[in-house]
This record gives C-alpha cells, sequence and structure tokens, in this order.
C-alpha cells in the first residue's frame, strides 16, 4: 500500500494487512542540537503523513521567525517574545490589553486573509507529486488565537461572562477559518486539521460547559466542511482532555493527536476503534529519560490498548530533552510490531 492508502486504511479501521502508519514532529531544537541523528530517522523512517509546499499572492504582516531568538510577529499581529532558540515564545504585549474589558478596539486586530490567497490548483499539483497522506496547511486554533490576541488570565476572566465584543470577534475569526477551510477542500489534500491545547497536566482549562457552548460548535464547523468533501479531519491538543474525548467521536472527528500518556492510555481504552489516536508516545518523561525497554513497553501498551485494525498512528515529538535513541527505538517497535504485514 502507499502511505495514503495505508492512513486511509488506520483512519477507517480495516487496516489487516498493513504496518502501523507514521509521523515524526519535531522542533527546530532537534535540528540545532541533534541533527544528524535526526536525519537518521527521518531516513529510516519516513512520515507516512505530511503536507505540501503552498505560496500565497499575498504577503502576510508577519514578521520575524519564530523558532529565533528575539521578537516574531505573526499573521495576526501577534508579537511573540523569545529567548530559547529552537522553541516559539510567548505573546509579552496582548493587542486585546489590560482596561479594555469590552474589547472595544477588537476591530484593529488583523484577520490574515492573505492565508487565502493560494493557488488551488497548485496545492493540487504538489499533491499529485506525493504518496502521502496529506494534511492541509490551514490550521484553526480558535482558543489559542483568543490567549495570542488577549492574554491567557484575561481570556479566563472573559470567557466567565463573555463580552459582546469577544463574540463578535469571535464570529469573524471562525468565518475566516471556516473560509480557509472551504477553499482547502477544492484541493486534493486528503485532510484538513485543527489545534487547540485543551488541557492541563490534570483535567481541561476551561469548564467544559462553557467549551460545550463556545467552541464545540465551532469543531463541529470545521469537521463538517471536511467531511462534506470527503475528506478526513484531523486534531492536535495537549494536556488532559479526557472529558472532551466523547464529544469529539460525537462530531466524528477521524483522528486526534493528544497527550495519551499523561490521560493515562489505559483510561482510552473505552474508545478503541471509535477514534484513531494519531500519537503520541511520551514526551515529558519517556524519550527524555526512559530506557530502551521503557520505550519498547510504552509501544507495545498502546498497541494492545488502543489497536482495532487501525486506530493508532505512530506518531511522536521530537523536543527539548528528547533523546534521538529512544525516537528510534520507538520507531523500530513499531515497525516489528506489524512490519512484517508491509510488504
Amino acid at each position: 500500500m502507499t502511505s495514503r492508502e495505508l492512513v486511509n486504511a488506520t483512519l477507517e479501521f480495516r487496516n489487516k494487512s498493513g504496518r502501523i502508519p507514521r509521523q515524526l514532529w519535531y522542533l527546530k531544537w532537534a535540528e540545532i542540537h541533534q541533527g544528524e541523528a535526526l536525519e537518521k530517522i527521518k531516513r529510516d523512517f519516513p512520515d507516512d503523513i505530511g503536507g505540501v509546499p503552498v505560496e500565497y499572492a499575498k504577503k502576510t504582516i508577519a514578521q520575524g521567525k519564530s523558532y529565533e531568538i528575539g521578537t516574531y510577529i505573526d499573521e495576526w499581529g501577534c508579537e511573540f517574545i523569545n529567548i530559547q532558540q529552537g522553541v516559539v515564545g510567548e505573546v509579552k504585549r496582548p493587542q486585546i490589553p489590560d482596561g479594555d474589558d469590552g474589547w472595544e478596539s477588537f476591530e484593529s486586530v488583523h484577520i490574515p486573509t492573505e492565508l487565502l490567497s493560494f493557488d488551488v490548483s497548485r496545492v493540487s499539483a504538489e499533491c499529485a507529486k506525493t504518496e502521502r497522506f496529506v494534511l492541509s496547511s490551514c490550521v484553526a486554533r480558535p482558543f489559542e488565537q483568543l490567549q495570542f490576541i488577549r492574554g491567557t488570565q484575561n481570556l479566563y476572566m472573559d470567557l466567565m461572562d463573555p463580552p459582546e465584543n469577544m463574540l463578535k470577534f469571535m464570529k469573524r475569526m471562525h468565518e475566516f477559518y471556516c473560509a480557509g477551510y472551504e477553499k482547502w477542500t477544492k484541493t486534493d489534500v486528503d485532510a484538513l486539521s485543527f489545534m487547540d491545547d485543551w488541557g492541563s497536566q490534570k483535567s481541561l482549562l476551561i469548564n467544559p460547559r462553557v467549551w460545550k457552548e463556545l467552541f464545540k460548535p465551532m469543531y463541529r464547523d470545521y469537521i463538517g466542511i471536511a467531511h462534506g468533501a470527503k475528506k478526513k479531519c484531523f486534531m492536535h491538543s495537549d494536556g488532559h482532555i479526557l472529558e472532551i474525548i466523547p464529544e469529539l467521536i460525537e462530531l466524528k472527528l477521524d483522528a486526534l493527536n493528544s497527550q495519551i500518556f499523561c490521560m493515562g492510555v489505559q483510561n482510552l481504552a473505552k474508545f478503541r476503534g471509535q477514534i484513531t489516536f494519531w500519537g503520541e508516545l511520551d514526551r515529558q518523561h519517556l524519550l527524555p529519560h526512559g530506557t530502551p525497554e521503557e520505550v519498547e513497553a510504552a509501544v507495545r501498551l498502546v498497541y494492545e490498548t488502543l489497536w482495532a485494525d487501525g486506530g493508532c498512528v505512530a506518531q511522536m515529538e521530537f523536543g527539548p530533552g528528547g533523546k534521538a535513541e529512544n525516537v528510534r527505538r520507538a520507531f523500530e517497535v513499531w515497525e516489528q510490531t506489524r512490519g512484517d504485514l508491509s510488504e
């Protein structure tokens, strides 16, 4: 099978004769500190899931580089300050500042419509060049983008009693994201994707009632746009998000990238066969500090708990503190698990 066929079979729980598809995420830190080992891993265990190059006819307002020390301004005009090379910094001066509790200045926030200026046919031509399963470059992140614009603490306060102008801005933001997804469905990508980090180490960051009221309807629209165009839909969220996984299954999300070890792999067994766990292996403890035996045991645990002729992608993130030898060992074990069926 091609990578595209392999991923589709896994998402649809009909992968009876192929290996488990894989994907490695890595931060700039890994390139800087373990570049040679990273390149060998990429060569020996190529991704089955990826993106394609995209060019925009209109230039965004972004300035700087997100992984370099100094200041970076994103496409929305949010200013990030970074003090460590190889990772992304933090917003220190929100666009909707303290004192603007009514969001009166919301219209000054730039909506990056420049990201809609790509050529559909050129994206499809790039998709035709690869056998990989291709994700869209458009990635909605409403909760996180609101934090960048307002500041995390202020946003949490706003969500307790949402100002009318904040709701107006959320509507504009959501319409922009939907417009982007509608255009991406006209390309030959295999899936749309979105993200928001919803969890702390132990629980959801906000009241589940607020999540259901304000954010679940957005996600329903994104997934609906994807499925309406016969494409899959993927989501990423860090942290302990056990409370919202049933909601995401209800919305028919195809694949979820989450910190399954943070939530406890065994606690996810009840979702086996209902959603694909798009990784990830534990990057907090296992990849930085684990032994080869612990890495192997972790992979086996995920497979035995969650695999159902699909439902698992061998995905992990190689970031600060991670050991290349543990990343390699994990991919080796995943390959051994069903590799003999892939020919």
